[in-house]
């Protein structure tokens, strides 16, 4: 064969790529290749070998294929299939493609690359033993290389035979093979095969190791198999006392015990005969057993007697809390339903009202009252529907939903369950808990309810079920829908006062180890306490408030070594330090332009001065003081409703063009919001224009229209409280509000002269000196 350039049959191969004097074997299927070989044979059958770029390529081009090759005789060819060849050639040189043509099959111009004459010095076979030693080490780890052709390779006298021989042995990737083929350095491709052997030391080695952990516990997992199987032999002969079948027989007696429903004793009996057959090693040994165990827990019969003694509960629910008579009406109600026919639903109350009024205190004393078991779920936060109904089985770490687990902790099917903070919940992505809970509260549903954990039903029809939420704005309508709504209103002062003495002070007395000869407080003192160092529309931070008095008081007794502590005025502030809170009397003088309005906030009621300036400018209206969006478009109704007055309220009926109007509610860090605000501004804004003084004395709340019309408001009580605490004795409010006035306790409305306005003329009527 010349060294000079000539044309030769191209094979393009995929994923292998061929060495000199290497002998391979493949199949050839695709139409070009196989005429490429024929035309080899009819020739001298010698063919060039290349290796594709990317094997996925069905029709290569000269840029698909690599530039260096091997020329490799046929040795033979064989017809296996339908268009399919096995080939089997030899290498015989290296070659480079110098232009590829195709016609029928691919050609190139080639030129054979001569091997170049290795220098044998010391470093040269230095690099030579290190390849075969090399070569020994992977042949040790590769068990496919058998001792004859490790021998047969290491015994080569040509070195660069040899490398090439050794590379072709090796599983690479075609990339680093291609690499190797086209290194021409001899020293060079020495040092790129010693790196390659290496490297595939390492990595079978390492294998090794992880095939040698696997079969060893593999024997220890056989080994385990059958020491539990004759300790499962050994049990059946004891009578399995304390084994699988033991426990078994727990659950099959504590079935027959409890009276199951069908349904649920199938349920159990497919469980139990499944866990009879699985190993105790087994993850779903212990996920099976605690899903029986779970069943079996559940109260399925266990129901407390009710108490349907209305003079029982009445006393056990005025001990335990004052006031609250909507809620305890509500409950003796049932009860007397209860008495007369026991066959009744029970009633699903949703109890609104802000923080610390005693919503969630309640809901324990109704349960006290009407002696059933209290259980509380708390659904603050809950946004994942699985906590509703549970996660299905083929999870791992699967629980039941709360309300069984609810049930379980109970102890009874018959409890009452306190769902707090119902306006807490969100959704997301993972489901709707609110709508998970509208089966629960339905009472034509749950009498089979289904938590995916259980998938039995389950009855829950006999729950009291007491909800508590601070608004209702949270709770979606068709929830709302199956609740019965009872507003718990803010205390008032002397509300708290009672509380305070009968409830807060002997029970912070008993926690710190005091006695009333020891502790020695007024209700007028107590009254102190409460105006000016609480500010909230419940109780739970004057019951703080009055932890700290016992404490100071208890350090006193100690240090001072008394008998009795008299908390009056002096000692409040030397135990509280000054007064925290100063509520806003009324204005000492009537004014232009400044008007007394009333607002509900979460602590209760607070009064808000609404201030407005009139300037000559180009009619602007400035609002300031943060005001939330509906109170703005307030103001902007009220000024609508002067335009359309002017005349009659003796206005030019330019102002709005001539005059800036400037509306300000103080304290301009406090966002403020609501409707509420309109006829106070409007009142303000028409005492500015007209420059007449409004009463002192004079308050009012009610929402505007751009007609003048004034409608209903919410947190009524709250604002009247608001008003008394300000010693304002004049409140005007909505006309539709009369019924909610009318609801109210005498001691809320008491001293107050209330004036029921319809329209905005109702309102002028009585606001101007």
């Amino acid at each position: 064969m010349n060294k000079e350039k000539f044309n030769i049959p191209v094979l393009p191969l995929r994923g292998v790529a061929i060495f000199p004097e290497m002998v391979m074997h493949f199949d050839v299927g695709r139409e070009k290749s196989v005429k490429a070989l024929e035309k080899a044979m009819k020739r001298d059958e010698m063919i060039l070998a290349v290796a594709q770029k990317d094997a996925d390529v069905d029709e290569p081009q000269q840029e698909d294929l690599y530039t260096v090759g091997t020329i490799a005789q046929i040795k033979q060819m064989a017809k296996i299939g339908d268009g399919q060849f096995k080939v089997l050639v030899k290498g015989t040189a290296r070659a480079k493609i110098l232009d590829l043509q195709e016609e029928d099959y691919l050609s190139a111009d080639v030129e054979i690359i001569a091997e170049e004459i290795v220098e044998e010095d010391t470093e040269h076979k230095a690099l030579v033993r290190t390849v075969g030693e090399c070569f020994e080490r992977y042949a040790e780890l590769n068990p496919r290389i058998t001792d004859e052709v490790l021998y047969g390779i290491l015994n080569l006298k040509n070195s660069l035979e040899m490398v090439d021989i050794i590379i072709g042995h090796i599983m690479l990737e075609v990339e680093r093979k291609q690499e190797i083929l086209e290194c021409l350095d001899a020293k060079e491709r020495m040092i790129k095969t010693i790196k390659v052997l290496e490297s595939e030391i390492e990595i079978l080695a390492i294998q090794k190791e992880v095939m040698s952990k696997v079969k060893s516990r593999i024997d220890q997992s056989q080994k385990e198999y059958f020491l539990r199987e004759q300790i499962k032999v050994i049990q059946e002969q004891l009578g399995d006392k304390d084994g699988v079948l033991g426990d078994i027989e727990k659950y099959q007696n504590k079935m027959k015990a409890l009276s199951l429903p069908e349904e649920v004793t199938s349920k159990l009996e497919r469980e139990i005969k499944k866990l009879r057959n699985t190993p105790s090693s087994s993850p779903d040994n212990g996920n099976i057993r605690t899903y029986i165990e779970t069943v079996l827990d559940l109260p399925w019969n266990t129901t407390t007697k009710e108490n349907v003694d209305l003079k029982k509960a009445n006393q056990i629910l005025s001990k335990e809390h004052y006031g609250l008579t909507k809620i305890k009406e509500r409950i003796l109600e049932y009860l007397a339903v209860k008495k007369l026919c026991n066959d009744v639903q029970s009633p699903i109350i949703c109890l609104v009202g802000p923080p610390g009024v005693g919503k969630t205190s309640i809901a324990k004393s109704i349960a006290h009252a009407t002696g059933r078991n209290y259980v509380r779920i708390s659904l603050g936060g809950v946004r994942d529907e699985a906590e509703i109904r549970g996660h299905r089985r083929t999870y791992v770490g699967a629980i039941p939903g709360r309300f069984v687990y609810g049930l379980s902790e109970a102890k009874s099917n018959n409890p009452l369950m306190l769902l707090d903070e119902i306006d807490k919940m969100s959704n997301d992505f993972k489901g709707d808990p609110s709508a998970a809970i509208l089966e629960i509260l339905d009472a034509n549903q749950n009498k089979a309810f289904k938590d995916h954990y259980l998938e039995i039903p389950v009855d829950l029809s006999n729950v009291l079920f007491v909800a508590t939420a601070n608004t209702l704005n949270g709770i979606p309508k068709p929830l709302l829908d199956r609740m019965e709504i009872i507003e718990v209103g803010s205390y008032t002062v002397l509300e708290k006062v009672e509380i305070a003495q009968k409830y807060l002070l002997p029970s912070q007395l008993e926690k710190h180890h005091l006695t009333k000869e020891q502790v020695k407080i007024t209700k007028a003192n107590l009254r102190t306490v409460i105006e000016q160092y609480t500010k909230e529309a419940g109780v739970r931070n004057l019951e703080r408030t009055i932890a700290k008095l016992c404490r100071k008081v208890a350090r006193d007794i100690v240090e001072q070594e008394v008998d009795t502590v008299q908390v009056n005025a002096a000692k409040i502030r030397e135990y509280l330090g000054t007064s925290i809170f100063e509520y806003e009397e009324k204005n000492r003088d009537a004014e232009v332009g400044i008007v007394r309005g009333l607002a509900w906030t979460s602590v209760g009621g607070d009064t808000l001065s609404i201030e407005v300036n009139c300037m000559k400018g180009k009619g602007q209206l400035e609002l300031t003081g943060k005001m939330g969006d509906v109170m703005k478009e307030s103001a902007k109704a009220a000024v609508s409703y002067i335009r359309s007055k002017a005349s009659e309220l003796e206005i030019e009926e330019d102002f709005y063009c001539k005059q800036d109007i400037h509306i300000h509610i103080p304290e301009g860090a406090v966002p403020k919001d609501g409707p509420s605000a309109g006829i106070t501004m409007a009142t303000a804004m028409i005492s500015a224009l007209t420059d007449k003084k409004v009463r002192a004395d004079i308050a009012m709340t009610g929402e505007i229209t751009i007609r003048g019309r004034v409608l209903a408001i919410g947190g009524l009580k709250e604002k009247l409280l608001a008003a008394k605490r300000a010693k304002i004795n004049t409140v005007i409010v909505p006309m539709p509000n009369k019924r909610n006035v009318e609801e109210l306790e005498a001691n809320v409305t008491e001293g107050l002269e209330i004036i029921y306005a319809a329209t905005m003329d109702d309102v002028l009527e009585y606001v101007f000196v």
